[in-house]
Protein backbone atom coordinates (compact mmCIF):
# COMPACT_ATOMS: atom_id res chain seq x y z
CA UNK A 1 0.00 0.00 0.00
CA UNK A 2 1.20 3.46 -0.58
CA UNK A 3 1.33 6.07 2.21
CA UNK A 4 2.02 9.49 1.79
CA UNK A 5 3.84 10.64 4.94
CA UNK A 6 6.52 12.91 6.35
CA UNK A 7 9.97 11.85 6.21
CA UNK A 8 12.20 14.15 9.37
CA UNK A 9 15.41 15.99 7.84
CA UNK A 10 16.90 18.91 9.72
CA UNK A 11 19.26 19.49 13.08
CA UNK A 12 19.18 17.98 16.26
CA UNK A 13 16.19 20.00 17.75
CA UNK A 14 15.18 22.30 14.69
CA UNK A 15 13.14 19.59 12.35
CA UNK A 16 11.68 19.60 8.65
CA UNK A 17 10.34 17.26 7.28
CA UNK A 18 9.47 16.25 3.89
CA UNK A 19 6.15 15.15 1.90
CA UNK A 20 6.47 12.01 0.28
CA UNK A 21 5.05 9.38 -1.14
CA UNK A 22 6.47 5.40 -0.64
CA UNK A 23 5.55 1.63 0.58
CA UNK A 24 3.68 1.63 3.87
CA UNK A 25 6.26 -0.90 5.22
CA UNK A 26 9.90 0.75 3.89
CA UNK A 27 11.58 3.03 6.20
CA UNK A 28 10.25 6.43 5.89
CA UNK A 29 14.36 7.74 5.82
CA UNK A 30 15.07 5.48 2.76
CA UNK A 31 14.06 5.45 -0.72
CA UNK A 32 10.93 7.00 -1.84
CA UNK A 33 8.83 7.27 -4.66
CA UNK A 34 8.24 10.69 -5.41
CA UNK A 35 8.60 13.92 -3.05
CA UNK A 36 5.43 15.78 -3.09
CA UNK A 37 6.65 18.99 -0.71
CA UNK A 38 8.23 20.38 2.76
CA UNK A 39 6.45 21.63 5.82
CA UNK A 40 8.45 23.58 8.38
CA UNK A 41 6.71 23.21 11.93
CA UNK A 42 8.57 26.26 13.01
CA UNK A 43 7.42 29.17 10.79
CA UNK A 44 4.00 26.53 9.77
CA UNK A 45 5.38 27.08 6.03
CA UNK A 46 4.10 24.29 3.67
CA UNK A 47 5.34 23.61 -0.20
CA UNK A 48 3.32 21.42 -1.37
CA UNK A 49 3.24 20.15 -5.41
CA UNK A 50 -0.87 19.87 -5.40
CA UNK A 51 -1.23 17.84 -8.67
CA UNK A 52 0.74 15.21 -7.82
CA UNK A 53 -0.58 14.64 -3.96
CA UNK A 54 -4.36 14.43 -5.61
CA UNK A 55 -2.86 12.02 -8.62
CA UNK A 56 -1.64 10.42 -6.09
CA UNK A 57 -4.71 9.94 -3.96
CA UNK A 58 -6.95 9.25 -7.10
CA UNK A 59 -4.42 5.99 -7.37
CA UNK A 60 -5.28 4.77 -3.88
CA UNK A 61 -2.57 5.88 -2.22
CA UNK A 62 -3.44 7.01 1.76
CA UNK A 63 -2.43 9.98 3.94
CA UNK A 64 -0.77 9.41 7.07
CA UNK A 65 -3.12 11.19 10.10
CA UNK A 66 -0.59 14.48 10.42
CA UNK A 67 -0.39 14.48 6.54
CA UNK A 68 -4.07 14.13 6.17
CA UNK A 69 -4.81 16.68 8.93
CA UNK A 70 -2.19 18.93 7.02
CA UNK A 71 -4.02 18.33 4.08
CA UNK A 72 -7.30 19.45 5.17
CA UNK A 73 -5.79 22.63 6.48
CA UNK A 74 -4.31 23.81 3.15
CA UNK A 75 -8.01 22.90 1.70
CA UNK A 76 -6.90 20.43 -0.56
CA UNK A 77 -8.94 17.65 1.24
CA UNK A 78 -12.09 18.05 2.60
CA UNK A 79 -13.59 16.11 5.68
CA UNK A 80 -12.83 15.44 9.89
CA UNK A 81 -9.63 15.88 10.88
CA UNK A 82 -8.08 12.60 12.17
CA UNK A 83 -6.56 11.96 15.87
CA UNK A 84 -2.60 11.88 15.30
CA UNK A 85 -1.59 11.25 19.08
CA UNK A 86 -2.62 8.34 21.06
CA UNK A 87 -2.61 8.90 24.85
CA UNK A 88 -2.19 5.62 27.12
CA UNK A 89 -4.90 4.71 29.95
CA UNK A 90 -2.15 5.10 32.40
CA UNK A 91 -1.82 8.97 31.40
CA UNK A 92 -5.50 9.11 31.13
CA UNK A 93 -6.50 8.00 34.77
CA UNK A 94 -2.64 10.15 36.21
CA UNK A 95 -4.64 13.36 34.79
CA UNK A 96 -7.87 12.32 36.36
CA UNK A 97 -7.15 12.06 39.80
CA UNK A 98 -4.38 15.19 39.62
CA UNK A 99 -7.88 16.63 38.01
CA UNK A 100 -9.75 15.21 41.02
CA UNK A 101 -7.29 16.17 43.60
CA UNK A 102 -7.41 19.83 42.51
CA UNK A 103 -11.48 19.60 42.93
CA UNK A 104 -11.22 18.27 46.37
CA UNK A 105 -8.46 21.42 47.37
CA UNK A 106 -11.03 23.68 45.82
CA UNK A 107 -13.75 22.95 47.36
CA UNK A 108 -11.70 22.35 51.27
CA UNK A 109 -10.36 26.39 50.76
CA UNK A 110 -14.47 27.35 49.88
CA UNK A 111 -15.86 25.49 53.06
CA UNK A 112 -12.60 27.31 55.43
CA UNK A 113 -14.15 30.55 53.96
CA UNK A 114 -17.59 29.81 54.29
CA UNK A 115 -16.90 29.06 58.04
CA UNK A 116 -17.97 32.15 60.17
CA UNK A 117 -15.56 33.22 62.74
CA UNK A 118 -17.32 32.98 66.51
CA UNK A 119 -15.68 35.59 68.03
CA UNK A 120 -13.99 38.80 66.80
CA UNK A 121 -10.20 39.63 67.57
CA UNK A 122 -11.33 42.92 70.20
CA UNK A 123 -13.73 39.95 71.83
CA UNK A 124 -10.09 37.60 72.22
CA UNK A 125 -7.90 40.53 73.13
CA UNK A 126 -10.94 41.41 76.48
CA UNK A 127 -11.19 37.94 77.19
CA UNK A 128 -7.39 37.92 77.42
CA UNK A 129 -7.04 40.71 79.48
CA UNK A 130 -6.97 40.27 83.12
CA UNK A 131 -5.76 42.23 86.00
CA UNK A 132 -2.24 42.76 86.83
CA UNK A 133 -2.58 41.14 90.50
CA UNK A 134 -4.04 37.99 88.99
CA UNK A 135 -1.79 37.50 86.43
CA UNK A 136 1.10 37.46 89.00
CA UNK A 137 -0.34 34.91 90.85
CA UNK A 138 -1.21 32.37 87.73
CA UNK A 139 2.90 32.57 86.89
CA UNK A 140 4.15 28.99 87.70
CA UNK A 141 6.52 28.42 89.94
CA UNK A 142 9.47 26.40 88.52
CA UNK A 143 10.76 23.61 90.05
CA UNK A 144 14.23 22.73 90.63
CA UNK A 145 15.27 19.06 89.82
CA UNK A 146 17.82 17.61 91.64
CA UNK A 147 20.14 15.12 89.31
CA UNK A 148 21.18 11.86 90.81
CA UNK A 149 24.88 10.95 89.99
CA UNK A 150 25.13 8.18 87.67
CA UNK A 151 26.89 4.92 89.08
Amino acid sequence: MLMIRLSRVGKKKQPTYRIIISEKQKDPWGKYLELLGNYNPHTKEINLEVDRIKYWLSKGAQASNTVNNLLIKEGILEGDKKKSVAISKKLIARKESKDKEADDKKQAEEVKKEEPKTETPKEEAKVEEKPKEEKAEEAPKEEVKKEEPKA
